[in-house]
């Protein structure tokens, strides 16, 4: 028996994902001075860039830290102990942000949802209106729930609470949406954008980004959590010359700065209309099975993972295991509440029409293996989506 698989190994989880060749050999450089005037002019150059990105004439801030410690980051430069925050529950990332949050001694009030719907505008509203001493310093919000494949209309959400005329931040994480779908912060009225470099940016974990409106900077001055690590003013700084206070990931930034190339090669629509096709592709190939998708409303689908409910009496992680032991494919677990029940495709990041069909047809022939009942034909149903492109 064979020791080891030949071919290429398909992961297919919505990030870490697939390290582009040319960011790979990019972060195979030489190490850098830190401090001298090559890194300092590369890494100012970059957080300009990143603007475009986030479509944005704020700073962009790079932490090294995975995006959790954006999430952190974002909270003690704006709040204080004991301040009052709404959370809308769409999945296991709205929760964990909610676990942040509770550690570092805010008050959160959660509003509960189903793991299939995004945020309803609507009813933040409500609690909003309700609040008429304005105690609620910030509505946390995730944009693109990367566990259950729903993505929440982030402009109805800004519109609900500035219609409410309440004064509350408003924080957005698009740590699974930044490059996969438009998002807009100045635009959309985003008090605080965080992100992460392991998603739609195709590196490594490792590197946060940080967005921060005017408003949300002057609330920095009455904040009074520790912030020592994650203090946004010196970041601010480095995004404008380049010096870090600390020693950044070096190699790290090799790699963004050709991410960001490749991105503005493609061009920012390009990129999004290529993930909208991918995920209808999918979708397709799901429905041709005779399955459910996580999400419920075709206006919340998400352009950067599908989460697929297998039917009763199957479990999802079993399906997984033997995905990855017969064809080398890594497909996503399902989290928290959903654990179990569901799998989840990425198609996200550095992807293309004929990646996606290879990664489904490992998925429709591990359903014959796994014994699992379903429907032929959903990579011909897929195909015929990629084929219009």
């Amino acid at each position: 028996m064979p020791t080891a698989a030949s071919g290429r190994y398909f992961l297919q989880v919505p990030g870490p994902t697939i390290i582009p060749d040319r960011v790979a050999a990019a972060m195979a450089m030489p190490a850098l001075d830190h401090r001298g005037p090559v890194f300092s002019a590369m890494a100012a150059r970059i957080s300009n860039d990143l603007k475009a990105v986030f479509k944005t004439r704020q700073p962009v801030m790079i932490f090294p830290s995975s995006g959790t410690g954006a999430w952190q980051a974002a909270i003690v430069n704006t709040l204080s102990a004991g301040d009052k925050v709404l959370i809308f529950e769409t999945g296991h990332f709205s929760c964990l942000w909610k676990t942040i949050a509770i550690d570092l001694g805010l008050d959160v009030t959660e509003i509960s949802g189903d793991w299939r719907s995004g945020i309803d505008a609507n009813v933040v509203e409500a609690y909003l209106r309700a609040d008429e001493r304005h105690e609620i310093k910030a509505v946390l919000a995730v944009h693109n729930e990367t566990a259950t494949g729903v993505t929440s209309d982030i402009q109805a959400l800004r519109r609900a609470m500035d219609n409410a005329g309440h004064d509350a931040l408003l924080f957005v994480d698009t740590i699974s949406s930044l490059c996969a779908m438009d998002y807009a912060h100045d635009a959309w009225g985003v008090d605080v954008t965080i992100c992460g470099s392991q998603k739609g940016f195709m590196l490594p974990p490792g590197l946060s980004f940080t967005v921060a409106s005017e408003k949300a900077l002057e609330r920095c001055k009455a904040s009074n959590l520790p912030k020592g690590y994650f203090r946004w003013e010196p970041m601010i700084e480095a995004a404008g010359n380049g010096l870090y206070p600390y020693t950044p990931p070096v190699t790290l930034f090799y790699g963004l700065r050709e991410s960001l190339t490749m991105l503005q090669e493609e061009g920012l629509e390009h990129v999004f209309a290529r993930h909208a096709r991918l995920a209808a592709a999918t979708r397709a190939a799901v429905a041709a099975w005779g399955f459910d998708i996580q999400c419920r409303k075709p206006s919340e689908y998400s352009s950067a993972v599908t989460a697929v409910r297998l039917p009763e009496g199957h479990d999802a992680d079993a399906y997984r295991a033997i995905v990855l032991d017969k064809f080398d494919m890594s497909l996503a677990a399902g989290l928290g509440k959903i654990a179990g029940r569901v799998f989840r495709i990425g198609h996200l990041g550095y992807m293309n029409a004929l990646t996606l069909a290879g990664a489904l047809s490992g998925v429709e022939m591990g359903f014959e293996a796994a014994n699992i009942p379903f429907e032929r034909g959903g990579v011909l149903a897929a195909m015929e989506v990629l084929n219009q492109g």
